[in-house]
């Protein structure tokens, strides 16, 4: 028997049992689904993350207080930190510097009210993170002189509390139960959750440190952002900024009480998070793709016990242990590609389905349907099928002839 006469011949005796057939394959269609659906969500998440963190800066230094772990009791970073990174003298590489605190608030007005995320900046917030207003003026050195109660929203706490997001400077909103002036709305830059920027609020660094952020320490602040003069000088920049901390903090080479990150250790961090969040959807997932697997295993078992006439009487006309072998193993594979066939389509569809619910929800995540997860699906399911179809073939061409076409 050549293959290709197995081939129609197991194509024959599972289109006899249609039904059953058809649930076998089930199995293997949810699996392979699964797999790519989820590797998909993993990879469009993924995408998702390291795209915020690149629209951050590629020249941005993100310095935090507290370091090596061994260092007790780190000093805080303060107002007068930020103003020595400031020297072009002790940091040449540096362009910008823009202190900043960070907290949770509450903004009430016309009878709504909001949870967001406050930020307290200074001027230079603005330049360095290159601010883009809808509407009004950025906080400037006057309203930090002279603790202005003013606020720039974002646009979704403007929509939550006004119902509109256009119009909104002069308007008065109550932080904490204190009255604050609109002087600016941000412009929409959408996202959801941990990265959604239109969700906050911005007031002058001075003015939250007098009634809003109280600290332990006077003139604390959480963070301090630092703008390289560009890409390359980032190193260099590092460099500066920690010999500027080193000194000022009085601590010694490896007992730092600061870390200084840029944008590579974030993508770093984030790709490795995600990373290994997608390979664990995609475990979960090839799951259901054993067990698919197993349905195919017992579906033929049960298929050689129902032909064991029909094998008999093959091997007494002169068919070969392989050839019984390759009759039912190409069975299995037969279920199992068009299993993987259906899956990839099915799959495609779910994932075009939770990318259009993350679209309406406003999350921004698109699933990437990658070649390398069809065909890893595709090979996984084949495997599946002649892994799980090796012992009913092998159990089938066993049989002797005699006792086969004695079987009742």
């Amino acid at each position: 028997m050549n293959y290709l006469n197995s081939f129609v011949v197991a194509l024959e005796s599972l289109a006899a049992n249609k039904l059953r057939s058809a649930l076998t394959v089930l199995g293997i269609v949810i699996g392979v689904a699964a797999v790519i659906a989820m590797l998909a969500v993993g990879r469009g998440a993924q995408s998702t993350i390291t795209g915020t963190i690149e629209g951050i800066g590629t020249n941005l230094l993100f310095v935090m207080s507290g370091g090596n772990s061994d260092v007790t009791n780190p000093k805080p970073l303060t107002l007068a930190d930020a103003q020595a990174m400031q020297d072009s003298f002790q940091a040449p590489s540096v362009i910008g510097v823009a202190p900043m605190m960070q907290g949770s608030a509450t903004v009430t007005a016309q009878g709504e009210s909001t949870s967001t995320t406050l930020e307290a900046v200074t001027p230079d917030y603005g330049p360095v993170r290159n601010i883009e207003l809808a509407e009004g003026e950025f906080i400037n050195e006057a309203h930090i002189l002279s603790r202005s109660a003013v606020v720039i929203l974002g646009p979704d706490v403007a929509e939550e509390v006004f119902g509109r997001t256009d119009g909104v400077v002069g308007e008065t909103v109550r932080i904490e139960g204190q009255p604050f002036r609109v002087i600016g709305l941000l412009v929409s830059k959408g996202g959801s959750g941990f990265t959604n920027e239109d969700n906050r609020v911005l007031v002058p660094l001075t003015t939250a440190q007098a009634r809003l952020l109280r600290r332990s320490t006077p003139n604390r602040v959480d963070m301090i952002i630092v703008q390289a003069a560009n890409s390359d000088a980032v190193p260099q920049a590092s460099e500066e900024i920690a010999a500027i901390l080193r000194a000022r903090h009085r601590t010694g080479i490896g007992a730092d009480d600061f870390t200084v990150f840029n944008q590579q250790d974030f993508l770093d961090t984030a790709a490795a998070v995600t990373g290994v969040l997608t390979i664990f959807l995609g475990g979960v997932a090839a799951i259901s793709l054993l067990v698919g697997g197993i349905g195919i295993m017992n579906i033929m078992l049960v298929s050689v016990i129902e032909r064991t006439r029909e094998i008999g009487l093959r091997k007494a006309l002169g068919a070969r242990k392989r050839d019984i072998m390759i009759q039912f193993l190409a069975e299995s594979s037969m279920l199992s590609l068009l299993g993987g066939v259906l899956g990839i389509i099915f799959g495609w569809l779910i994932s075009a389905a939770v990318g259009a619910v993350a679209a309406a929800s406003n999350a921004d995540i698109t699933p990437v349907i990658g070649l390398d997860s069809v065909l890893l699906a595709t090979l996984f399911s084949m495997a599946v099928g002649l892994f799980f179809g090796l012992y009913p073939a092998n159990r089938a061409a066993s049989l002797q002839p005699v006792e086969a076409l004695r079987y009742e």
